[in-house]
């Protein structure tokens, strides 16, 4: 499957990418107390444990802890409009209510930090969680990706850019020095991990040394920052920027691309580690038998490319971006 990726995967991230020394991002999230039992668990925070070594959570021994709610809740990685999207996935919603026998909701996160807390604390069961964020919810959250977005040939990922305005005097990277650039938050790899490691180790430019950081909090809102010259520059996921030009919200004419990154793999879908075994299959199985065809999910995301679902693996297909965390001196500590 790797393959058929835009790029070869399995590349070592660019030699000067991996000599950063970044910024240590500590997250803060409420937690239920720590589970007492000694057990394998890796990276992931001290309520789970990874016996069988795949760098996910297993699901519980204890029964008293898998849950079977009466209701399922979606979420979509909080990239753009929420109201667009909840539109988006009423078809593909629809689909795994008819297959678990379940009521399912969509809700509606502003950002990553409160989709990744939601399901932390059981208010979520089933999501989509970006590139970047992706660790963070599965050393933190106990979730279990499995599936990704792809097209039709099994090709999938995006790219990272830094973007400024066509009217804009920037024509290289080393003319946002002085100048204000805008990222979406700090769990963010395409708008942010990556782009300051880029900056740092390949420019020598440093945020607040070299340039005004800003945080947008989405792709969407730093994308129209630009558009609108509100930002000097920006780093964006150019799915994000495809399918807001495929809409009509921007005129990817009127942007200007300084720099593309190699390719990175895109959200990860999967479901919260303690939902019953059974109920955990119907879901995984529901995404891959879903129907593109005519329906609004395949309206909004063959403008990216996009045209299935595929199976994947955490241990595997995020393997890049844990690179880039331990590059960025990035820790998945719970508190």
């Amino acid at each position: 499957m790797w393959d058929t990726m835009k790029s070869t995967p399995y590349s070592p991230i660019k030699p000067l990418l991996l000599l950063v020394v970044g910024v240590a991002l500590v997250t803060a999230w409420t937690s239920r107390p720590a589970s007492a039992a000694e057990c394998k668990r890796g990276d992931l925070d001290t309520r789970f444990c990874d016996e069988d070594g795949d760098l996910i959570a297993d699901i519980p021994k204890d029964k008293s802890q898998i849950v079977d709610p009466g209701t399922l809740i979606f979420s979509y990685t909080p990239v753009e409009d929420p109201a667009v999207y909840k539109k988006v996935w009423e078809g593909f919603m629809d689909h795994i209510a008819k297959a678990t026998g379940k009521k399912i909701q969509f809700f509606s996160v502003q950002s990553n930090a409160a989709q990744i807390e939601a399901m932390r604390a059981g208010r979520l069961h089933v999501a989509g969680f970006n590139t970047g964020s992706n660790p963070l919810a599965v050393n933190c959250a106990g979730f279990v990706p499995f599936s990704m977005m792809a097209s039709k040939d099994d090709s999938f990922g995006y790219e990272m850019e830094i973007i400024t305005h066509m009217d804009s005097p920037i024509k290289k990277v080393e003319d946002v020095k002085g100048r204000t650039m805008a990222f979406t938050s700090e769990t963010s790899n395409s708008g942010f991990k990556a782009p300051s490691a880029l900056l740092r180790s390949e420019f020598n430019l440093v945020a607040e040394r070299d340039f005004k950081p800003a945080f947008s909090g989405k792709h969407d809102n730093s994308i129209l920052g630009v558009y609108n010259k509100d930002y000097d520059a920006a780093a964006i996921a150019n799915t994000v920027l495809e399918r807001m030009d495929a809409r009509g919200v921007v005129d990817r004419k009127k942007l200007r691309t300084i720099y593309k990154s190699q390719t990175f793999p895109t959200t990860g879908f999967g479901h919260v580690y303690n939902l019953e075994p059974g109920l955990a299959k119907k879901i995984r199985e529901a995404f891959f038998s879903f129907k593109w065809e005519g329906t609004e999910l395949e309206k909004e995301f063959s403008k990216s490319g996009e045209a299935k679902f595929i199976p994947i693996t955490f241990q595997k297909h995020w393997e890049v971006i844990r690179k880039i965390d331990k590059a960025m001196n990035v820790s998945y500590t719970c508190k």
